[in-house]
C-alpha cells in the first residue's frame, strides 16, 4: 500500500506545481502538454490562491523524504 501513498503524493505535488504555475505566470502546463488554451484569466485572489496551493506542493516534496529518515533512526 505504500507504492499507492506515494504515488498518490506525487500527483497531488504535480498539481500543485502546475497551480502554481498557473498562480505566478497564468500558464496551464497539464493542458500545454495534452492540449488546449494554455493560458489563463483569473482574478487577482484566485492567483494569490492558486500559488499559495502550488507552495505547498513544493513543501510536499519533503514529505517522500522524512518516512525513510524515520525508519532509519528505529533500525
Amino acid at each position: 500500500m505504500e507504492w499507492l501513498s506515494r504515488f498518490a503524493l506525487a500527483l497531488v505535488i504535480i498539481g500543485a506545481l502546475n497551480w502554481l504555475l498557473v498562480g505566478l505566470f497564468e500558464w496551464d502546463l497539464v493542458t500545454a502538454i495534452f492540449g488546449g488554451d494554455i493560458l489563463r484569466t483569473s482574478s487577482g485572489i484566485s492567483r494569490v490562491i492558486y500559488t499559495l496551493v502550488g507552495l505547498a506542493g513544493i513543501y510536499c516534496i519533503s514529505f517522500f523524504f522524512k518516512e525513510n529518515a524515520v525508519l532509519r533512526n528505529e533500525k
